[in-house]
């Protein structure tokens, strides 16, 4: 499979997906969260055969049905114990959040909440990985998070303000 990506400026990202099948897709994420699919005939890969239009929560669902989480393939079911109540969070930094201008290591997030923040990806789409302790939280960041369900629910309360 082979993935492309673009900024499409005032809009949002465009990804050109061609699969090992040679079929082409093409999804569009809106800065408003509303996702577009494009489904292209093999025969004529300029010309769309179709279209869905999603919000972000209907993507979100389908997201879950493709990643296996609403289904889970028998073959997943054993990685799954191994993984139990380990989840992942996309959370943004709005402006009334506790966390804006402190770092990582300030808020003993991991000592705290028992949460990882595995990764930051800032307004201007800057993406940082695997943050360090002096990583400076700032409005507008998305944060990823990984850890268990209830802690993940203590710190979007808490520090999140959500």
């Amino acid at each position: 499979m082979n993935i492309r990506e673009c900024e499409l400026p005032g809009i949002g990202q465009k990804f050109e997906i061609q699969t090992n099948g040679n079929e082409k897709i093409v999804v569009i994420l809106h800065e408003d969260g509303q996702r577009e699919i494009y489904q292209f005939d093999s025969m004529n890969a300029e010309e769309s055969s179709g279209c869905v239009t999603l919000t972000d929560e209907e993507s979100r669902q389908i997201a879950a049905i493709l990643g296996g989480i609403i289904y889970k393939p028998k073959a997943i079911e054993n990685l799954e114990h191994a993984f139990e109540e380990l989840v992942f969070e996309w959370c943004k930094v709005d402006a009334n959040a506790s966390i804006i201008n402190r770092t990582i290591g300030e808020l003993k997030i991991r000592d705290h909440f028992g949460v990882t923040i595995i990764a930051i990806v800032r307004k201007n789409r800057e993406k940082v990985l695997n943050p360090g302790a002096n990583e400076i939280l700032q409005h507008g960041d998305t944060v990823v998070l990984s850890g268990e369900r209830a802690n993940i629910q203590r710190i979007l309360s808490k520090l999140f303000n959500h």
